[in-house]
């Protein structure tokens, strides 16, 4: 007599997938796309920067001083060394009183130019301010509750606003302002005046808040990845193949 259980015999776990070629191929592959790919695009960035220093010092050096003139290959970085003397001989000079005095005399005659004037002063304060090692601009990072309550974004905190913008803001209390960097170019972003009430600030870098925005929360700086964690994960989607699995070829009753 045939007879069928009411209960269904359990189910055999279903065999780990070997890792055949193709796998440890890609595997590889990844592998040396993670070591290499950092260290090339480093390298080509220093290498477009030193020879864009190149191609704009270059017409300014006569043929005389030029290395190529003599060598039958062209040196890179020889413009880069070129304009770091320069530069270090204008500052050296400017330092002085006839410096100053020739400074003065071009930021006069600037003055007088009405188009010239606000892109040069605009210019010369971001400079100072970037460059001096003085200002406190971009050196902390914060968090703001943007773009709606309830949702945070990393901004970059600078200076509080001077007297004439702090008398036309709302309220009585100090404000500051703050840069808040698009992801994943940092370059872009919005600048507005927040309440300093309304700044979380952060024990985090400038250059961590960097590549976390840049990343888009992928890398988390300050944090190593957790082999427990991996391996828990891991467990919990072989644990869903199996049961995925599993539903699409259920097993047939046994019968006596």
């Amino acid at each position: 007599m045939t007879t069928r259980d009411d209960a269904p015999a359990p189910l055999d776990p279903l065999p780990e997938p070997h890792t055949g070629l193709m796998g440890r191929f890609r595997r590889y592959f990844l592998t040396g796309l993670v070591v290499t790919g950092p260290i090339a695009i480093t390298l080509y960035l220093v290498w477009w920067f030193v020879t864009w220093v190149d191609g704009v010092v270059r017409p300014f050096v006569p043929l005389a001083y030029r290395p190529e003139t003599y060598l039958p290959y062209v040196i890179p970085g020889w413009g880069l060394v070129v304009a770091f003397f320069t530069l270090t001989l204008v500052g050296f000079l400017a330092a002085n009183l006839i410096g100053r005095t020739l400074v003065d005399v071009g930021e006069t005659f600037l003055g007088r130019i009405p188009a010239v004037r606000a892109i040069y002063r605009g210019l010369k304060q971001v400079f100072e301010t970037l460059f001096s090692g003085k200002g406190s601009s971009f050196r902390k990072v914060g968090l703001v509750e943007f773009p709606s309550p309830g949702m945070w974004s990393i901004v970059l905190i600078s200076q509080s606003p001077n007297e004439d913008i702090s008398r036309s803001l709302p309220g009585q209390e100090d404000h500051v302002s703050v840069f808040l960097p698009c992801s994943p170019n940092p370059t872009t972003g919005f600048f507005f005046y927040v309440p300093k009430s309304k700044i979380i600030e952060l024990d985090l870098s400038t250059e961590d808040a960097a590549t976390l925005i840049m990343s888009a929360g992928v890398v988390q700086p300050g944090q190593a990845p957790d082999p427990k964690k991996a391996a828990a994960l891991a467990g919990m989607a072989n644990a869903a193949r199996i049961a995925n699995a599993s539903a699409l070829h259920p097993q047939p009753a046994k019968v006596e």
